[in-house]
């Protein structure tokens, strides 16, 4: 099963991926976790990295491509990224989108990265706004278009542990004969 886990920064992915690995004994690759990984290894924090990106656009071409890859090639994992849901198409079995209010999101930004929390709202919009225009501009993905999810939860609403029961509930349930309503989105060029 290819669950993909998508959602704006701070809205819960990392943990809600994370878990629902472990619950389905799945396998779990992070594109933050890759996106961090190569800002840190290039010596830049990630809303520098973003900023790079903006001017660099193969940064986010072979990132989208890597998840692309193991999307395509792999049926046993949770694929989690801003845009997994899109990248893995129709080889998703469950596409699920996570959001908050920008506030609830920044607080936890800033827990997590122990900053002030002005600061991490302030970077977290800039970050969101330089995501949209370059995924638009690349792909074509107005990134505003949850159609293609399975699933919006917004996660405020919701301790992780009740998400999880909900997200695991739904999945168990989930028919794949009963695609028919499903938007493909195979027809999405991305030119990487």
């Amino acid at each position: 099963m290819l669950i993909t886990v998508s959602g704006p920064p701070g809205s819960g992915k990392s943990t809600t991926a994370a878990d629902l690995a472990e619950a389905f004994d799945l396998d779990h690759v992070s594109g933050g976790d890759i996106f961090r990984s190569l800002a840190e290894e290039r010596g830049y924090t990630p809303l520098e990295f973003n900023k790079l990106a903006e001017e660099d656009d193969q940064i986010d071409r072979d990132l989208d491509r890597r998840l692309r890859e193991i999307a395509i090639e792999r049926d046993d994992l949770v694929l989690e990224s801003r845009l997994a849901g899109w990248l893995a198409g129709d080889h998703a079995d469950f596409r699920l989108w996570l959001d908050a209010p920008l506030a609830v999101r920044a607080e936890r930004i800033a827990d997590r990265e122990d900053r002030e929390n002005d600061q991490a709202q302030h970077d977290t919009r800039a970050r969101e706004h330089s995501e949209a225009k370059r995924y638009e501009a690349y792909y074509g993905i107005d990134i505003a278009d949850l159609s293609i999810y399975d699933i919006s939860i917004n996660t405020a609403r919701w301790a992780p542990d009740a998400v999880l029961e909900m997200l695991v509930a739904a999945i168990e349930e989930y028919d794949p004969d009963a695609d028919e309503g499903k938007q493909a989105v195979t027809g999405v060029d991305y030119d990487f």
